[in-house]
């Protein structure tokens, strides 16, 4: 008979286990909910597909947390009402350049420069980061107070100071993704003392409650293709492997009939040609759903 060695999992006496299972399934549910909040904060700030994936969640020291991160980064410090601790936003600095370029008309990617935010860099980084405030109290409910607000902005993780170095912080981790660029590691930090009040055996159960407002709502504010579209053709497979350059198809489409209003294939609407400014634009003149 063969004897299995079991998992053995190291045990750091300097940072004990302070949640049980069901506390941390509900900080993993909440940042799960965030970070597809950001992804969807990102896309309308930025313009372009992006995408946040939470990677875990942990707890430790607020010493072993900024040791942990490169020298070189963005730490964002946001009070918590009258708490003393702050909470933190992290993302890189090489990231945040791109972000800010693709805020202000960027087509392709930039080389990150290496030097310190302008005063206006500065204003659209603090901009970025009250949102994700916003997603990070929709998303934690009442494990997270409402008074968050952004303090300061640091680019040496080593110079920011959010709490003692050894207050113990609830570490989340993400990959975010905007446009074609690199993934980028990005964390928030918040001090377990804020929210461990707040963690009782029901936080889960009242989390969970609120699943279906929390996809409905997000549903809604996820971009979608809107596509005008003339009557489609059908088209043999011989026709089609025929063609050549000048070849003319007719369209059943009138001259008079206006363009078909499709979401994803699925027509929802009609409207007529027209314009705003020298774009071009679709004017919706009725609703009329196809079946």
């Amino acid at each position: 008979m063969t004897v299995q060695n079991p998992a053995v999992e190291v045990y750091d006496f300097k940072r004990p286990t302070t949640l049980a299972r069901q506390q941390t399934r509900a900080l993993e549910q909440a940042f799960e909910t965030f970070s597809r909040q950001w992804g969807t904060q990102l896309t309308a700030s930025l313009r372009v597909m992006s995408q946040v994936a939470f990677d875990q969640v942990v707890v430790e020291s607020y010493a072993d947390y900024a040791a942990s991160l490169p020298s070189r980064t963005t730490m964002v410090l946001c009070a918590m009402g009258e708490h003393p601790a702050r909470a933190v936003i992290q993302f890189p600095p090489d990231a945040a350049f791109g972000w800010i370029a693709t805020m202000l008309g960027a087509t392709s990617p930039i080389v990150a420069p290496d030097r310190r935010y302008t005063p206006i860099e500065l204003s659209l980084v603090r901009r970025l980061a009250a949102g994700v405030l916003e997603d990070l109290s929709y998303s934690f409910g009442g494990i997270l107070i409402d008074d968050l607000r952004v303090e300061s902005v640091h680019e040496n993780s080593m110079v920011a100071q959010a709490t003692a170095p050894s207050d113990l912080m609830v570490v989340g981790a993400f990959m975010v993704r905007a446009g074609g660029g690199p993934a980028a590691e990005a964390s928030i930090a918040i001090p377990l003392a804020e929210l461990l009040p707040r963690l009782g055996v029901d936080v889960l159960d009242a989390v969970a409650g609120h699943s279906p407002e929390r996809l409905r709502d997000h549903v809604i504010a996820a971009p979608v293709e809107v596509a005008l579209r003339l009557r489609e053709v059908p088209v043999s497979p011989r026709r089609v492997l025929d063609l050549a350059v000048g070849d003319v198809i007719p369209l059943p489409h009138g001259h008079t009939r206006p363009f078909d209003l499709a979401v994803d294939g699925r027509i929802i609407a009609r409207a007529a040609a027209g314009a705003v400014g020298a774009r071009l634009a679709g004017v919706v003149i009725d609703l009329e759903e196809s079946a």
